[in-house]
């Protein structure tokens, strides 16, 4: 028996695949929140770990590439808002 298709290599697969759909759903949602608060933090966290995740080959692709275009999205807000008012923060005002 080869030493990649023992148990152990099957159970490291399976911890890789649920380590990748976790950030994932974490980039997801970190996208989301990005684009009310701090865009400039977690617009570009945002994107790496969608990317990080579709690298490890999570099984959630779809939710990894709507994080990455949500975290692009982020920033692209955050320079409208610069360029609308001078500023780095929301103004109601």
């Amino acid at each position: 028996m080869s030493p990649h298709t023992g148990p152990r290599a099957r159970t490291r697969v399976r911890a890789t695949t649920r380590d990748a759909d976790a950030m994932a759903v974490i980039a997801f949602v970190l996208g989301l929140v990005g684009l009310l608060v701090m865009n400039l933090l977690l617009g570009p966290v945002a994107v790496v770990l969608g990317a990080l995740a579709l690298r490890r080959r999570t099984t959630r692709p779809a939710r990894a590439q709507l994080a990455i275009a949500l975290g692009l999205t982020d920033v692209l807000v955050l320079a409208c808002l610069v360029a609308a008012d001078g500023t780095w923060s929301w103004s109601l005002t």
